[in-house]
């Protein structure tokens, strides 16, 4: 801590003996040995404290670049759910469109009448059962 070697520890030590005197030496040694005792566990607290703070820096960081990317995360769900979106949503024209386009199909009366002037198709379509319903309900009236 302060770099003292044996012979500056001696040399204070004799000027202290020749100063103080032998008498009042060991109770002042033992005053300097509390003192010197709570300085270091002072610097032993300020040094956990500087570690601790350190490391509390360390993991405000790690959290800032963990919602960061968590931020980019969001963004990316939130393209894909509005291209997601976006193709229901043109499937969903286009089978309104679709059922649409079959309710608009001639009946069974006007179909055998255009069958007489054009040739059937070589693979018969299947139409959906609702419209297939709504036909035969149209045969009926």
């Amino acid at each position: 801590m302060f770099d003292m070697g044996f012979t500056e520890m001696m040399l204070i030590g004799i000027v202290a003996l020749i100063v103080i005197g032998p008498e009042r030496l060991p109770g002042v040694a033992r005053t300097a040995g509390k003192y010197f005792g709570r300085l270091k566990r002072f610097m032993t607290s300020v040094k956990a404290d500087v570690e601790q703070e350190l490391r509390a820096d360390e993991l405000r960081q790690i959290l800032a670049d963990q919602q960061r990317e968590l931020d980019t995360i969001k963004d990316s769900m939130n393209v894909a759910g509005k291209a997601f979106e976006k193709e229901v949503n043109d499937v969903s024209a286009a089978g309104e469109s679709l059922a649409e386009s079959l309710d608009e199909t001639p009946s069974t009366s006007e179909q055998s009448s255009a069958a007489d002037t054009v040739e059937p198709e070589s693979t018969p379509r299947k139409k959906p059962k609702s419209v297939a319903k709504d036909q035969a309900d149209d045969v009926k009236s």
